[in-house]
């Protein structure tokens, strides 16, 4: 059984950055497909980005792309998001994932273990 602990969310200003952590414990966390998503008042889980088991490939949602980047340490079994650029459309709960296997997907469904969520406002 996989527990993820997010951490890093606030408040800031449009412009500004953020770095999301994603402390991972139980099972070989390093085998484990790892995402970030998020989730606004009134909208879908939307993901935002995932990561393969080694960290050397990424898929990114649409909205993020060149903005965001998502990478891990798997000698610290810690997930990251930095976000870069930020604007009110960002504000959101942001969600760590996790998965078996080496298949990143964009569904949440896909995704067996999550955190309980970090919030980030960005204000305008």
């Amino acid at each position: 059984q996989v527990q993820l602990v997010e951490s890093g969310g606030g408040l800031v200003q449009a412009g500004g950055s953020l770095r999301l952590s994603c402390a991972a414990s139980g099972g070989t966390v390093s085998t484990y497909t790892m995402a970030w998503f998020r989730q606004a008042p009134g909208k879908e889980r939307e993901v935002v980005g995932a990561i393969s088991w080694s960290g050397d490939s990424t898929i990114y949602g649409d909205s993020v792309k060149g903005r965001f980047t998502i990478s891990r340490d798997n000698a610290k079994n810690t997930v990251y998001l930095r976000m870069n650029s930020l604007n009110p459309e960002d504000t959101a709960v942001y969600y760590c994932a996790a998965r078996s296997g080496s298949a990143y997907y964009r569904s949440s469904s896909r995704y067996s273990y999550w955190g309980q969520g970090t919030q980030v406002t960005v204000s305008s």
